[in-house]
């Protein structure tokens, strides 16, 4: 049940992704599909909403980015997490049409979960991946690997095409499709500019939303957008929910609930 109290597992494996990644492989597994969320927590420090990157046995790849994943960051196998879950509406894939699987930053994790299973279902998979630099480019080998077809991109030109995540479509012929649905997760600012991309292509497209999270479940009013709670309405969002949104790439909440910029 998605609101008991945390599970308390062991840490089984710790790999280094990138300079600021590091996986989470946890001593249990979970039943959740691509796109769904935990939320761990470590005891006296905080909980967090964390993507599900793997479910057998359940992990997740974490960017040190605050007081909570730096503590995360320095444990080791053997040391316990607790987590809850999965929450969240998941990515639905859209079997009739190729599929192009957009990641910017620290969003690669859930859309590798989501690139096997669409594999497994026979469908044509693209992969766009964006960052600032080489290194940082997460999940790019095990993309790789996979055997799709896969688009870099880097700010500074160090790996891929010179440019944002949108400029590595742009360039590839997959960017002529009439029929696609993108699915993406990553930086805010990055999800408006595929969201007007879809608009203009007449792609469909399912985008990954995060928020700031207290509980998960829609009882605390944290995560609002709009109108939407992310934990509950998303975090994966259609374009027709994200259509006209106020806050939509404009702005978020703190831990206090006050608004601030993006």
């Amino acid at each position: 049940m998605a609101f008991e109290l945390p599970r308390m597992v062991r840490i089984v494996e710790v790999i280094r992704e990138t300079p600021l990644v590091k996986t989470f492989v946890l001593d249990g597994a979970i039943d959740a599909q691509p796109g769904q969320f935990i939320m761990l927590w470590l005891p006296g420090v905080d909980e967090k909403p964390m993507s599900v990157a793997g479910m057998r046995p359940l992990t997740v790849s974490v960017a040190r980015v605050g007081p909570m994943t730096t503590a995360l960051h320095a444990l080791r196998a053997g040391d316990i997490v607790g987590w809850r879950g999965p929450f969240g509406r998941p990515f639905q894939l859209e079997i009739e049409r190729p599929a192009l699987l957009v990641a910017g930053g620290y969003g690669s994790a859930p859309l590798y979960a989501l690139a096997q299973q669409a594999l497994a279902a026979g469908m044509e998979v693209s992969v766009a991946i964006g960052a600032r630099v080489a290194d940082e480019l997460l999940y790019a080998d095990k993309f790789e690997r996979l055997g799709v077809r896969l688009l870099l991109s880097t700010n500074d030109g160090s790996r891929g095409v010179q440019g944002f995540v949108t400029d590595a479509i742009a360039q590839s012929p997959i960017s002529n499709l009439q029929s696609l649905t993108v699915y993406a997760c990553g930086p805010e600012p990055m999800l408006v500019a595929l969201h007007k991309l879809c608009r203009a292509r007449g792609w469909n497209g399912q985008l990954s939303v995060e928020r700031y999270m207290k509980c998960g479940f829609g009882i605390c009013g944290q995560c609002a957008l709009d109108d939407l709670l992310v934990c509950v309405d998303g975090p994966v969002m259609t374009l027709d929910q994200l259509e006209g949104k106020h806050d939509f790439g404009r702005w978020h909440r703190g831990p206090t609930g006050r608004k601030f910029e993006i």
